[in-house]
């Protein structure tokens, strides 16, 4: 018997690391996303933690794989995390960035200059760049009173090979360096989530997330209120009491899910 809640769905967040790639591979599903669920009418964006890329890098990246996805349908981490401070901050707020172009564009567009001494906040994400000196940077920052914002807090982040230090690790050695935690803006926080469903004029009730972490996009789907979907990836990792509304092995099995769903 058929869910009510896959009869109804209206909207699906996507995560995209672990679900619609890997790395430079493309999984099961993810060539057929966007004419499968256009022709079902669902609604849908592709929500990350990844803060590297800004929406058009990042659909460019995919179209080099063979996936084309219009890039207004990618909501990053690092677009939630300019919202989020855009609606709190200050006129002349100005920020500290630990992170890489997609954060840096976000912050920019959202009016935000950057300042090395004393800045209000100190934004930090996954930096593969990062040198000891932008650390010390951002530790002294937030020493002298600057607000400690990070896009997430992702452990690690999923590549061909495995898994590589995330967001999670640098904001980590901030917060040791300096005894101060951070606001975390991406999943499992609701945010990101908030802004996707924004932009899709859907809501919560009526939506659904897919993703291949229990900690992260399950947590932030119960926090939005969504219905959740978890893709059992060997590299998901177990999270105690929250368990995902249905498993799938992949993209390509939920799709046709939908599809037997709306026969």
């Amino acid at each position: 018997m058929t869910a009510r809640w896959l009869v109804e769905i209206e909207a699906l967040l996507i995560d995209l690391d672990g679900v619609v790639h890997r790395g430079d591979a493309p999984l099961p599903g993810a060539r057929d996303v966007v004419p499968v669920l256009t022709d079902l009418g669902i609604r849908f964006a592709f929500v990350t933690n990844n803060a590297t890329l800004s929406p058009e890098e990042y659909a460019a990246k995919l179209a080099s794989i063979g996936i084309v996805v219009d890039a207004r349908t990618i909501v990053t981490s690092a677009e939630a995390t300019a919202t989020y401070l855009r609606e709190v901050a200050e006129p002349d707020a100005t920020v500290y960035v630990v992170g890489e172009d997609g954060l840096h564009t976000a912050l920019a567009r959202a009016g935000f200059r950057v300042n090395e001494v004393d800045p209000t906040y100190v934004v930090a994400a996954l930096d593969r760049r990062l040198t000891y000196l932008r650390l010390a940077t951002a530790c002294l920052a937030i020493q002298r009173g600057a607000q400690f914002i990070a896009t997430n807090a992702d452990h690690a982040y999923p590549v061909e090979e495995g898994l590589w230090p995330g967001a999670g690790a640098i904001v980590a050695a901030i917060s040791t360096a300096t005894g101060v935690a951070p606001l975390v803006i991406g999943k499992p926080q609701p945010t990101l989530l908030q802004v996707a469903l924004g932009r899709l004029g859907a809501k919560p009730g009526r939506a659904a997330i897919i993703g291949d972490q229990i900690a992260t996009d399950i947590r932030a789907g119960r926090a939005a209120g969504l219905a959740t979907i978890l893709l059992e990836a060997d590299l998901a990792q177990p999270s105690g009491d929250v368990n995902p509304d249905l498993r799938v092995q992949s993209l390509a099995e939920l799709l046709s899910i939908l599809e037997a769903a709306r026969r």
